[in-house]
């Protein structure tokens, strides 16, 4: 076994002893602070599959409508490599929502987070989203995402490809299972997701999640998630496992 695989191995076992003995904090002052982590079968992100088996941990801090969270994703079934870490910066009031994402999606010993990106790294990518989402009585909700700074975002000629996905999506409740409905797509070329110009649907997802009673006092949240990707013609059955 490659010590890389070991490494990965032991990570995933501390980081789930960890987060099973942790939940929900409220801080001092009023801050909510959260944590947790899903396990997926594979890592999907806007209809195109990013990595195999992941583990995927998040961590927020909010206060009032504004918030900062940290989430990250690590396959840990392969050799590839696979390592995104992104940091968020939000605020949310009356069901509006702008928000400011860094991604990062280098990969395991790219060793260049703090340096400026050059052949073969993309380095960090921002993106800024727009969202709104209706009254509880219909919670239709629609995200509007535009990256507009970092290298992975240039067309072929070296243009900035302003990659926008934008995101509508319905939840709902099956006899006491939470659904949810969503429909994603690019209204021009976008370099993060690989299509090219003019408008293409590159996610339509249902997804359903509910818990698991396993005793009387410790119940797995798990969730599974259908997504059809008509623009690149593939589609893809996600489960998972929520730890918070």
């Amino acid at each position: 076994m490659k010590i890389s695989t070991l490494r990965k191995k032991v990570c995933l076992v501390i980081s789930l002893v960890c987060l099973a003995s942790v939940s929900s904090v409220k801080a001092k002052y009023g801050i909510e602070v959260d944590l947790g982590a899903d396990i997926v079968s594979s890592y999907v992100w806007r209809g195109v599959k990013s990595a195999g088996a992941s583990v995927q941990p998040s961590l927020s801090a909010s206060l009032g409508g504004f918030s900062l969270s940290a989430w990250g994703s690590t396959d840990f079934t392969s050799n590839e490599g696979t390592k995104e870490v992104d940091f968020t910066a939000a605020y949310e009031k009356s069901g509006f929502k702008i928000a400011l994402t860094d991604y990062w999606w280098d990969g395991e010993e790219a060793f260049r987070y703090f340096s400026y990106p050059n052949e073969g790294y993309s380095g960090h990518m921002l993106e800024a989203t727009l969202g709104y989402t209706l009254p509880e009585a219909f919670p239709l909700s629609i995200t509007w995402n535009t990256f507009f700074l970092g290298k992975g975002n240039k067309k072929a000629n070296g243009d900035n490809s302003y990659s926008t996905y934008v995101e509508v999506a319905y939840p709902f409740s099956v006899k006491g299972i939470d659904m949810g409905i969503a429909t994603g797509f690019t209204p021009w070329e976008n370099a993060t997701l690989g299509t090219e110009k003019g408008f293409k649907v590159t996610s339509i997802m249902l997804n359903a999640s509910k818990s698991i009673k396993i005793t009387d006092s410790f119940s797995l949240p798990v969730f599974a998630n259908i997504i059809a990707n008509p623009a690149h013609e593939d589609i893809h059955f996600v489960f998972g496992i929520s730890i918070k």
